[in-house]
């Protein structure tokens, strides 16, 4: 069987013979695409975020459909906030803080209703949901235990935000040896020069990071692939 590619930025990205590949869906939870969430404290337009909803929800429904492995990630905090340092709470100066009451619940707090996953990529009962108290999903997880227990080598990157959390996952999962694609259009920032500064950098250098690719060219190479 010829090597299955995925068309991508700076070159084509091979993808394993194996089942070795895993969808990974970064923070799109409520605290950061609604209305009233921790974003929208920011004073951030969070219609941005939400328009690349439809985008995910397509290679979500694939990886499902060809039995591949889908994680997700949420970022929050023990309603302690002991795994918030205080300087990540006090940044930004925002109207609305980490812990604070918001409405929908305490912002940034693991179970309130502003912490979970949108309804539209809610994860199946057997799927795995990382919470992660900081920026990279590696970070004080047991994202890489999972990915090693699956024997996961290819991981395709979505969610937000490009330049924070999406970009410091990718580079995390870089120096564990993981081999990276980012989702042109199933990313997205409050800052549209933000998102294409990323992906400028993950293209670099021949691909110092990683790959970039629209969800088509992902979708057909997993065609070509499993199908």
């Amino acid at each position: 069987m010829a090597m299955a590619l995925i068309s991508a930025q700076p070159y084509d990205y091979p993808l394993p013979s194996d089942t070795g590949i895993a969808l990974l869906i970064i923070d799109m939870q409520r605290d950061f695409l609604e209305p009233g969430g921790f974003g929208d404290a920011l004073g951030n337009d969070v219609g941005r975020l939400q328009a690349i909803v439809p985008t995910v929800q397509k290679l979500q429904t694939a990886f499902r459909h060809y039995g591949r492995l889908v994680l997700q990630t949420v970022e929050g905090h023990r309603p302690d906030l002991s795994d918030c340092p205080p300087a990540k709470q006090k940044r930004g100066n925002a109207a609305l803080k980490i812990g604070d009451p918001g409405p929908m619940g305490r912002i940034l707090v693991l179970g309130e209703p502003g912490n979970s996953i949108i309804p539209e990529l809610a994860p199946l009962p057997e799927e795995t949901v990382i919470e992660k108290p900081g920026k990279g999903a590696f970070y004080n997880t047991n994202l890489e235990f999972l990915l090693k227990t699956h024997n996961i080598s290819h991981l395709i990157i979505t969610g937000v935000t490009t330049e924070v959390c999406v970009q410091t996952t990718m580079r995390e999962a870089n120096d564990r040896g993981y081999e990276c694609l980012l989702v042109e259009d199933a990313t997205e920032s409050y800052f549209p020069e933000f998102k294409q500064a990323t992906l400028a950098m993950v293209q670099a250098q021949g691909g110092i990071v990683g790959w970039t690719a629209t969800a088509d060219q992902v979708l057909a190479g997993l065609a070509q692939r499993y199908s």
